[in-house]
């Protein structure tokens, strides 16, 4: 008598929710605390304390430096900010119309072209391609805004911090340091979350032991999706088509009875808050106070209570920082770029990790189409 076994049965994870595909050192979020920290630091305290070039530099060795590494990392961030004249002449010929975040994702392919080391996947080497692209990405970034509006790109200034000339090089000025101070808190927010949807398609990529420009483009790439980077630009825009907090009960009551989507709301790994909103939205909040945006707050505070109360859906990061951008002065399609100033830090912490100890990437998939079949020749295949 034969006995028969049936298969296993497969479970689909789709999105990969909740599957662990490795380890990692770089991040994790404490349910306990429900805090997100950067190898064991709590996100809100490197915000409240560090500067971004302290957190970048924590991102790539896993300890913050002191006086005299911050001195000597930052003389060679400074070092590499500018651009070749061959990357400006080739921004310039870029539609106009063009999202930024496609712009810097063929700019970025680009300083891949440029650089010698490129190929070489030592940590040494992509440890100084890292250093090149966080330097970089805010000057492409800038001259690319620059140049759509028919200006000249401002060159970057070696005596700034990285938030301060960025401001420098988008408008030509440094405003008050309670606005540079947000926006550098933010970059903190930003720099890293594990193994999100870019960072994992980062991981992914150079895995295959393709180069650290190849693994960054991607990341660019799966970060500009609203569902991911470009939800904090579909925030500004929802509130913009709001337009008043006079209409903002009614919209949101609207919203919720027709099920439609509500930018700025829920996380995969959160479920009782964002553990950066509140730290992001005091800094949000004293944006309002600066630059006459209370507005905001108010159609924001109306939303966040509707669909929390009604819901129990919390808002995101991307919930406070997209007015705090808009409010800054910089136009809608700059936020997510802004974002990318900020996680080429996580993303390439996470590539050079991933080559520590690398494994290709090669998931299976579920078969769900045609049977197997015989292929008919030509006279013989039916009319559709």
């Amino acid at each position: 008598m034969t006995s028969q076994t049936s298969a296993p049965e497969i479970k689909i994870a789709k999105g990969l929710a909740g599957v662990y595909s490795d380890t990692s050192k770089v991040s994790k979020v404490f349910d306990e605390t429900n805090t997100l920290t950067y190898f064991g630091y709590p996100v809100q305290e490197l915000a409240e304390h560090c500067r971004f070039e302290e957190v970048a530099y924590l991102l790539w060795h896993g300890e913050l430096p002191n006086a005299e590494q911050l001195k000597t990392f930052e003389a060679e961030e400074r070092s590499q900010r500018d651009i070749s004249k061959e990357l400006i002449t080739i921004i310039r010929q870029f539609r106009k119309d063009a999202h930024p975040m496609d712009t810097l994702r063929t700019a970025v392919s680009f300083l891949g072209v440029e650089d010698p080391e490129a190929a070489d996947n030592s940590r040494a080497a992509n440890m100084r391609k890292s250093i090149r692209m966080m330097a970089k990405i805010p000057t492409i970034i800038a001259a690319d805004f620059r140049i759509r509006k028919g200006q000249e790109p401002i060159a970057p200034k070696k005596d700034l911090t990285m938030a301060e000339n960025f401001f420098h090089m988008y408008f030509g000025q440094v405003p008050d340091a309670k606005i540079v101070r947000c926006f550098d808190a933010s970059l903190t927010f930003y720099a890293e979350h594990g193994f999100n949807a870019s960072t994992f398609t980062a991981r992914t990529i150079v895995s295959s032991l393709s180069e650290i420009y190849a693994a960054v483009t991607g990341a660019i790439g799966s970060l500009k999706g609203p569902l991911h980077g470009g939800a904090n630009e579909a925030v500004m825009h929802m509130l913009l088509s709001i337009g008043d907090v006079s209409k903002t009960q009614s919209w949101i009551d609207d919203a919720l009875t027709h099920k439609k989507l509500v930018m700025g709301f829920g996380h995969r790994v959160y479920r009782n808050g964002d553990s950066r909103v509140p730290h992001m939205t005091k800094y949000f909040h004293d944006m309002a106070k600066i630059a006459n945006g209370q507005k905001w707050v108010e159609m924001e505070d109306i939303l966040a209570k509707n669909v929390i109360e009604k819901k129990g859906i919390h808002p995101n990061l991307d919930f406070p920082v997209g007015p705090a951008y808009y409010l800054m002065g910089f136009e809608i399609p700059i936020f997510t770029p802004i974002f990318v100033i900020s996680r080429i830090t996580g993303w390439t912490a996470h590539i050079m990790e991933q080559l520590e100890d690398n494994k290709l990437m090669r998931p299976l998939s579920v078969y769900n189409g045609t049977p197997q079949r015989p292929v008919q020749p030509l006279e013989k295949r039916k009319a559709a």
